[in-house]
């Protein structure tokens, strides 16, 4: 792992519409790969104690939260065969309807690439040290634990 570059995986606000498809686009001149699995997370308008959250603004300390994300990176690579990876995560504030977490697998077969996405997103959700407070409809907030 201490050969290969820690990537910066934060976006600032919501992951785009554009950049998920510019991803998709960027692949079809991989012809080794057979099968791509995708997870998108989304921001939900939950209700807590009578109030709806209208948006989450997401903190981290991004060097930590970068080394955590290379290092699940690189145990997936370990552990499936995988053609490419891309994994982004939002900072600052995405409004409920955006997307807040990319997760997209590449491999030659849809098995490796289904399960390789499933690994990455629940070590992510255990793992990695993103902070995020929940904005209500009155701009009050509560602190939301990573799930």
């Amino acid at each position: 792992m201490a050969d290969k570059k820690v990537k910066n995986v934060f976006v600032e606000g919501p992951i785009t519409p554009e950049k998920i498809a510019n991803s998709i686009a960027h692949h079809q001149v991989k012809t080794n790969i057979g099968a791509h699995d995708i997870f998108l997370g989304q921001v939900r308008a939950d209700v807590i104690e009578g109030k709806t959250v209208q948006a989450i603004d997401y903190s981290a300390y991004e060097e930590m939260a970068n080394k955590v994300f290379h290092e699940i990176r690189e145990s997936a690579f370990d552990k499936f065969d995988l053609t490419c990876m891309h994994i982004y995560h939002s900072k600052g504030l995405v409004k409920t309807g955006e997307i807040c977490l990319f997760v997209f697998t590449s491999s030659a077969h849809r098995k490796e690439a289904m399960e390789a996405c499933r690994y990455l997103v629940e070590e992510i959700k255990a793992k990695v040290p993103i902070f995020g407070k929940e904005v209500f409809e009155d701009a009050s907030f509560q602190w939301k634990v990573n799930q």
